[in-house]
């Protein structure tokens, strides 16, 4: 009769005891090798979302024009911890200017490491979250 392979647990390695299928030697090895194996996805969502939420941020506050245009150096949003990797959409005008944004607010590249800051306040229309005076 052949001898069975010795089997150990999936997280720590020590060796399971008792039922046949068993693949942890205790809850806590399972709920931390579930959680290890779920949470790295997660995490990425997580500092993305992260990210995304302080563009915005440093977008708006730096974008204090009166007509919500206002001219800002690359510095000035470096500064306040933008990352140009992330945003959520582009927008590409019939003139051929690249307009990229994070949610309603966004910037266009005017050359010379200076940005103009924008918002389109119809994203937020089309979402019922402006509010009619």
């Amino acid at each position: 009769m052949p001898v069975a392979a010795e089997k150990v647990c999936l997280e720590c390695g020590e060796k399971i005891l008792g039922r046949m299928d068993k693949r942890f030697c205790s809850d806590a090895c399972r709920n931390l090798y579930h959680y290890h194996t779920n949470n790295a996805p997660i995490n990425y969502v997580r500092n993305v979302v992260n990210a995304l939420k302080r563009n915005r941020r440093v977008l708006s506050e730096l974008n204090n024009g009166p007509d919500g245009k206002t001219k800002v150096h690359r510095d000035r949003l470096l500064e306040k911890g933008y990352s140009f990797t992330y945003h959520t959409n582009t927008h590409r005008t019939k003139a051929g200017n690249n307009y990229v944004f994070c949610f309603e607010h966004g910037y266009l590249e005017l050359g010379e490491n200076w940005f103009m800051l924008v918002r389109r306040d119809e994203y937020l229309g089309r979402a019922g979250d402006l509010k009619k005076d």
